[in-house]
């Protein structure tokens, strides 16, 4: 019956790409709404506009999933592994490239918008991009909490 009313939303399962593509888009409003909250309540964060924002937004979120992917493979390595070393090794290249590949992520807003984003403050912005990003990963850990327990 939906079929034939143009606009009427289908109850079928969503595929993997639709399921992707929720996941994400989801993932990115989030994020953008995290990043405003911080450029509307904090005097360390500027965003010049809404597009710029959410063009952050885009770009933080494909970068945060390349770091969690790369950091994943590396983890999978050294869990494959044996002894006190590898177990010692898992955790702090873990670590090293959570909390290294901050930097490089703020380095590349800033290549990509310049002045356009500008994270100020202690640590030369590091601190509050920092905070910016726990505070998006754990925004999305609680919509996915939240999502899961509605059955």
């Amino acid at each position: 019956m939906t079929d034939d009313v143009p606009g009427v939303a289908s109850a079928e399962t969503p595929n993997t790409r639709q399921r992707l593509f929720n996941r994400y888009f989801t993932a990115i409003l989030i994020d953008l709404t995290v990043l405003n909250l911080f450029v509307e309540y904090s005097d360390y964060v500027v965003i010049d506009s809404f597009t710029i924002s959410l063009l952050t937004a885009f770009l933080l979120q494909v970068l945060l999933k390349l770091t969690l992917a790369i950091e994943h493979r590396i983890g999978a390595y050294f869990n494959a592994k044996t002894g006190a070393v590898a177990k010692f090794l898992r955790f702090f290249c873990a670590w090293a490239i959570l909390f290294g590949s901050k930097f490089v992520i703020l380095a590349a807003v800033n290549v990509a918008f310049g002045d356009d984003v500008d994270f100020a403050g202690p640590l030369h912005g590091v601190a509050i991009f920092i905070a910016v990003v726990v505070a998006m990963l754990v925004a999305e850990e609680a919509m996915v909490r939240f999502y899961h327990r509605l059955g």
